[in-house]
């Protein structure tokens, strides 16, 4: 067995043993005021882990993300989340950065973007591409083989404008980016 199906049959398992133990109840879920899920009145499913399970997955950067459906009110500044730190020297202005990433709308939790669908990732010049604002200013620091979530309000997006048909006016996005090489 090649070492990717044995992640992924690794992540399963992790997913599997996460969710079968918040399925339990107990002090943590009565003291965040329950599943968001039941709250919504929406059934939870095998193939719907729990927030949390989707957090510890997110760690795992030779797989895929997901991203779990945001809650509550969008934050109104960029937030830089590192998930996994990475090796190496921090990216800066000027470097070329190859990332993977996926991208979901933070108002419906719809994802509308993903390199990993493409198979290739993209180079990004920090400070000179012609990327949103969100990521020039969100991508400094990164490291190679990090994973970094980055929040972006809308005037360092697409702004009130948004990117019809998939972007709304003025909506904040949430994406999970991957530092294949810091150059």
């Amino acid at each position: 067995m090649d070492s990717l199906p044995r992640r992924v049959l690794t992540l399963i398992a992790v997913v599997a043993v996460v969710t079968g133990a918040s399925a339990c109840g107990g002090d943590d879920e009565a003291a965040s005021g329950g599943s968001d899920t039941a709250t919504k009145g929406e059934a939870t499913t095998a193939e719907s882990p729990s927030p949390a399970a989707q957090e510890q997955a997110l760690e795992d950067t030779s797989v895929r993300p997901v991203i779990p459906k945001p809650t509550g009110a969008p934050p109104r500044r960029l937030v830089k989340e590192d998930i996994v730190k990475g090796k190496g020297r921090a990216a800066k202005r000027g470097d070329t950065v190859v990332l993977n990433y996926v991208a979901m709308n933070f108002s419906n939790g719809k994802e509308f973007d993903a390199s990993w669908d493409r198979g290739q990732p993209i180079p990004v010049q920090l400070g000179v591409a012609p990327v949103i604002e969100g990521w020039q200013k969100g991508l400094v620091g990164i490291r190679k083989g990090g994973r970094r979530k980055l929040t972006v309000p809308p005037e360092l997006g697409y702004g009130a404008q948004g990117y019809p048909p998939d972007i709304p006016p003025n909506e904040t996005l949430i994406y999970v980016i991957d530092a294949v090489s810091v150059n």
